[in-house]
């Protein structure tokens, strides 16, 4: 577990060691000074990506309450997890790096929503790709993972397309997000088996 975590640490890296100019020249082919009519569609995926992540986990929960099932309040918890941990590892790397917002150093792209922070890695596009990976690990029905990749890839790309974020700061957002997922996943599948392994000790049993 520790070596993929180290992996998905090479990878990021890697991500942030694109050239500089490699790395413009592909945000000006997405980006556009002009007010264009998506420009609002995006902003509200944009915005949007903080509820769903609260949103997702909270839901799956109240369901699992209701009908009193453990292994749904679980799932949601799981969820919750990797949401927290992507956060976590986000953050560390946000202000470890403090790359500067390409509005920031490019006068010909200016930012079209709110953002705050260092660029690297994006925070937007990591809970996206951390939720719906988790969901689709917990969940691994087409009408799950279609519609939960579909939504995070567009919160990528419109991160990009507001002018807040280099292509890499996503590239990388995205492979934190997935490998914080799949390694909370990958714990409560080993403490699940370990608890099943436990010994009862109850009396009478």
């Amino acid at each position: 577990m520790c070596k993929r975590f180290i992996i998905i640490l090479l990878l990021v890296t890697g991500c942030r060691l694109y050239s500089q100019s490699t790395d413009i020249e592909l945000l000006r082919s997405v980006y556009s000074q002009k007010a264009l009519p998506s420009d609002g569609f995006l902003r509200f995926i944009s915005d949007a990506d903080v509820y769903l992540v609260i949103g997702t986990p909270t839901a799956i929960a109240t369901t699992g309450l209701i009908r009193h099932d453990r292994t749904v309040i679980r799932n949601a918890c799981v969820i919750m997890a990797s949401t927290v941990m992507n956060v976590a590892v986000t953050n560390a790397l946000k202000y470890s790096v403090n790359r500067e917002r390409p509005f920031a150093t490019y006068p010909d792209i200016i930012k079209k929503t709110g953002c705050s922070g260092p660029s690297f890695p994006s925070g937007h596009t990591s809970n996206a790709f951390a939720t719906a990976t988790s969901l689709s690990i917990s969940y691994p029905e087409w009408y799950v993972i279609i519609p939960s990749f579909a939504f995070a890839g567009t919160v990528a790309y419109s991160r990009m397309r507001l002018g807040v974020h280099y292509p890499s700061d996503v590239v990388a957002g995205a492979i934190i997000g997935a490998g914080c997922a799949y390694l909370t996943h990958k714990i409560n599948k080993s403490l699940l088996n370990k608890s099943k392994k436990r010994p009862c000790n109850c009396p009478g049993l």
